[in-house]
């Protein structure tokens, strides 16, 4: 569809077609802004376009046939026989194993050498479930995706097996040898040419053998890099306080939030914590709500919750910092900012109104003088020591990873370098373009690489070492706040891997050392005489008690500011941001299916990168999604699709770091494009001067934006009066607690056909919160893990065959250009009158006792008549034979109280009915009743910002019975009488009067 230029059309955006009783426009493609005949047949379609056409030669109503035979035939044995399983008895049973019965073990997982702290359900000594700790700072008992699909990285099949020597199959012994030799040499000339290279390192214990290493061979050096490193934040912080300092920040205390471009609800080492106190801090109807200031270049899931977000170029949030700062009495050479006064004017307003209670972030990609400025204006607000606290460094040793790399580069390039280890990175892959990392590690005599995969880095090095998943290896690791966890394994390597502790324990002559050893060692000299019970405690609760670091109180040298005043420069023409990808991160999850196949929050994407425009950009050039552009800076460029994203600074183009690789994995191998070859040491997050050339070609990009759509087989403008978005300011909802269910259609309760039912027990239900959620994603990956939900693939996606049983739609509001955008998690509604129920020709779909729609999987034969009566397109069916049943490894990986579906029958959200079970038997047998907030659905546990909440509406006094007698809680599509299980609360803004157009 020509959507761009279709909204340019005389309806065009002066009148969108989503408009509610309130007047808000609310839309979520481009192809529905124009609102185009096109998209109109879509919409009246029930089903994607070829969605029932066949990958294989099995046509449908042939392959209904032969399932129903099949069915008849096999009785209860679904539609695929599973392949025959020798059950093999203990010989001595376990003591503290229960067949049946999970275990949970407290562990963390790093993530950029931070830790996040996180509980791991075992089966039978299989682990199969993620969940966050309670106990620990940065978790809350919460998980971002990169944890929940960590436990598909555990059990990848394309992990590495085997030790090789040159690509050929060798032992432990011979690398053993080879290099105790190459020690040896070292030895005698004090480590000169020895090197080590490691991402960044907060574990205390793997600090401590590098530093006993560095004091055994003096000449050697230690190097550090991570391609999103945190060297802005670092020198930004040199630059007023002259040394680095880490910055702690207190979202739950700050009422006025400024955001220089951070994305401190999604990324970062504490963006988990930051999402619950952000949010804490947003559900205040009758206190002061706090309200959040966003600049940025590119849409991000915390400019999506701003109450005033403004899309401004990466270089000119520079300016705006300056103006910010200047307006607060900062010196720091500031002229105006065009297009952001009346923003700078009212943020200024409103963080004087709050002094002492305000708070000023800057992210990652902007330059230190930015971070600088922030840490001014916070000190001249006096919010040092509420809002904002002062640590030392996480790292064992501080450094700027990039001068770091580089000083390696330098010395690989002049022949000082006779043997570099490398600890998990993959710096071919991801160094900068201009350090030709590849090319200066083949002058290095023995270059030796610890990794899960064989990846880039490892096919340039003579020996490749299998490295150790995080729950297959001890370990310890800092929190972002400096406490320590132990990293405990959950189960026996599988593939034979290796920790960088035994590694490092080769390095040091002692190749018997285990991960165990080194860790206990450590922490036995550091706890003292009664270390052994300390041990024993600090690896049951999570973490490590009184390691947390110290606040402190740097002094702040606003000279510094001031030297580096000037006016600040504005490149001319277009610039490229480089960001990580919200799903595989900086290519390390690249190989992790559940991550590929994750729709981005923003564009929806999926198995893809693309660079993304802004509209204004598009209709100037005249591209469209799809088309493939050549982006060239200097001699450099890369070939990348188009994607026109609502909302980017108008001159600006995104790229997402991460894809396009050459060698990590069947998954990851060939996916999306490789943004890398275009970042340069000194431009590592944008570069001035871009060139877009079109080259004639076009790739089709795997969408799922429009799949599933609500008002499917509606009419355009009737399926917009559906309300399913519900949102108000927050003085209006205090003036007038109706608002929210004035703006849809009840349902007459004594209108209906239904005949009414009883439910003398349980009645579960959901409240989604929408002012709380951010749209992160942690909870699809966690409700895919819990219930054993496949991948299927790009091409199945293209098709709208997805099965996620849980989508988060985003909505965009407002103009083309600028909009607002708001994410709704959207699952099986467990109606009351489920339409599903009444059209299923077998009861495949049926209504529980206690309120739950359920699905029996070996009654369904496919006649997919209940996704057809669904009004909320929930439903999800399994065209083709997505699990993978052969693969050892992916077996131990599944949830055994969850079926495995095989083809041919309709899959749902169920409220993780195992999970109420389970809570069932336990009551039962202690002969109580079931508490509040005993059972919690896989999604609800997940949840960042807390936004997700399960209960009994039963019980008055339960968490979810309060929240759905609260005035925000509202249904969708009440006016059809389904009487959902499952409400929302609507979101509330907190707009600050005086940037009414803001």
């Amino acid at each position: 569809m020509s959507s761009l230029r279709d909204a340019r059309k005389p309806k065009g955006p002066d009148a969108p077609p989503a408009k509610d009783l309130r007047g808000a426009r609310y839309w979520r493609s481009l192809e529905e802004w124009a609102d185009t005949p096109e998209f109109r047949r879509f919409v009246e379609r029930e089903f994607p376009e070829n969605a029932s056409q066949w990958a294989d030669p099995v046509g449908r109503r042939r392959f209904l046939k032969l399932m129903g035979a099949s069915l008849a035939m096999a009785g209860v044995g679904a539609c695929t026989v599973q392949p025959p399983e020798r059950i093999i008895p203990y010989v001595k049973q376990p003591e503290e194993i229960v067949p049946g019965k999970p275990l949970y073990y407290a562990t963390a997982m790093p993530q950029w050498g931070i830790g996040q702290g996180l509980l791991v359900e075992s089966h039978m000594g299989r682990p199969t479930k993620i969940e966050g700790n309670p106990d620990h700072p940065a978790s809350l008992g919460a998980s971002n995706h990169f944890s929940q699909a960590s436990i598909l990285g555990l059990y990848d099949p394309d992990r590495s097996d085997v030790i090789r020597r040159a690509g050929r199959i060798d032992t432990w012994d011979n690398f053993l040898a080879e290099l105790a030799s190459a020690l040896e040499v070292e030895a005698g000339r004090g480590g000169r040419g020895l090197r080590l290279l490691t991402g960044t390192i907060t574990s205390p214990s793997l600090a401590a053998q590098i530093e006993e290493l560095l004091t055994l061979y003096p000449g050697s050096k230690h190097h550090q890099w991570e391609p999103l490193n945190r060297d802005n934040v670092l020198e930004g912080a040199k630059l007023v306080f002259g040394r680095p300092v880490e910055t702690r920040y207190r979202f739950d205390r700050a009422k006025v939030i400024v955001s220089l471009d951070s994305d401190f609800l999604a990324w970062g080492p504490a963006s988990v914590r930051h999402a619950r106190d952000f949010a804490g801090a947003r559900r205040s109807e009758d206190g002061e709500m706090s309200r959040l200031y966003v600049v940025e270049p590119t849409p991000s899931l915390t400019g999506g919750v701003a109450d005033h977000r403004l899309a401004l170029e990466s270089h000119r949030v520079e300016a705006v910092a300056r103006r910010l700062a200047a307006n607060l009495g900062i010196e720091g050479g500031a002229a105006s900012v065009e297009s952001a006064e009346q923003w700078i004017a009212g943020a200024v307003a409103d963080l004087q109104r709050h002094r002492g209670d305000s708070l000023v972030v800057a992210g990652d990609g902007q330059p230190p003088i930015v971070h600088a400025l922030a840490h001014a204006i916070n000190h001249r607000l006096g919010n040092v020591g509420s809002t904002v606290e002062y640590t030392r460094p996480l790292g064992a040793r501080p450094v700027n990873q990039t001068e770091s790399l580089g000083s390696l580069v330098d010395d690989m390039r002049s022949g000082g370098v006779d043997l570099l280890v490398i600890l998990d990175g993959n710096p071919v892959y991801d160094a900068p373009v201009d350090f030709d990392f590849a090319a200066a590690l083949q002058s290095v005599k023995l270059r030796i690489h610890l990794s899960q995969s064989e990846d880039e880095t490892s096919q340039g090095c003579h020996w490749h070492i299998p490295g150790a998943h995080f729950l297959e290896s001890w370990g310890d690791v800092r929190a972002f706040d400096g406490t320590v966890s132990i990293i405990q394994p959950l189960i026996r390597p599988l593939y034979g891997g290796r920790s960088s502790h035994e590694l490092l324990g080769a390095l040091l002559g002692r190749p018997g050392l285990t991960a165990e050893q080194a860790v206990r060692d450590h922490w036995a000299a550091q706890m003292g005489p009664d270390s052994e019970k300390q041990w024993r405690k600090s690896v049951h609760d999570g973490v490590v008690a009184g390691t947390a670091f110290p606040p402190l109180t740097p002094q702040l040298d606003e000279a510094a500011l001031r030297a580096e005043a000037g006016s600040t420069t504005s490149p001319s023409g277009m610039e490229v941001l480089f960001r990580g990808d919200p799903c595989v991160a900086d290519g390390r999850y690249a190989n992790n299916g559940w991550l590929q196949e994750l729709p981005k929050p923003l564009t929806k994407l999926t198995w893809d990168n693309a660079a993304l425009i802004s509209p204004a950009m598009a209709r100037e050039l005249s591209l469209e999604n799809g088309d493939v552009v050549r982006l060239s800076h200097g001699e450099r460029g890369v070939e990348a699709p188009i994607w026109v994203l609502p909302g980017q600074a108008a001159r600006s183009v995104t790229v997402h770091l991460g894809s396009g690789h050459r060698r990590a994995g069947r998954v990851a191998e060939g996916v999306g494009f490789d943004a890398y070859p275009l970042r340069e040491s000194d431009k590592l997050w944008n570069a001035a001067g871009i060139q877009i050339e079109k080259t004639g070609q076009r790739r089709f990009l795997a969408c799922t934006q429009n799949h599933h759509l609500i008002e499917t087989g509606l009419a355009s403008q009737q399926a917009h009066d559906r309300h399913l978005v519900r949102e108000t300011e927050i003085e209006e909802y205090r003036s007038n607690p109706e608002v929210i269910h004035e703006m849809g259609h009840e349902f007459p309760e004594e209108m209906t056909l239904y005949p009414p039912h009883e439910y003398p027990g349980h009645a579960w239900g959901m409240v989604i919160d929408l002012g709380a959620c951010t749209g992160c994603n942690a909870c699809v990956v966690a409700c895919q893990s819990e219930n054993n939900i496949p991948v299927v693939g790009k091409q199945m996606v293209e098709m709208g065959r997805e099965m996620h049983w849980i989508r988060i739609d985003r909505y965009f509001e407002g103009d083309l250009d600028d909009p607002r955008y708001v994410h709704q998690p959207m699952i099986c509604q467990h109606c009351e009158n489920a339409p599903c129920e009444v059209v299923c020709p077998v009861a495949a779909t049926s209504h529980s006792a206690e309120g739950l729609n359920e699905m029996t999987y070996n009654r369904c034969v496919g006649t997919r008549y209940c996704s057809n009566n669904c009004p909320y397109k929930v439903r999800r069916f399994n065209f083709l034979l997505y699990q993978d049943w052969d693969t050892p490894s992916l077996k131990l990986m599944r949830n055994p109280d969850v079926t495995v579906r095989s083809r041919g029958v309709m899959e749902k959200c169920t409220f993780c009915v195992q999970r109420i079970n389970a809570a069932r038997i336990v009551a039962r047998n202690e002969d109580r009743k079931i508490e509040d907030g005993e059972i919690v659905t896989a999604c609800e546990a997940a949840c960042p910002s807390q936004a997700i909440t399960f209960g009994d509406i039963n019980d008055s006094a339960s968490r979810v019975a309060r929240l759905k007698a609260d005035k925000l809680n509202y249904g969708i599509l009440n006016e059809l009488n389904t009487r959902p299980r499952t409400t929302y609360l609507a979101r509330l803004k907190n707009s600050n009067p005086e940037l009414a157009d803001g």
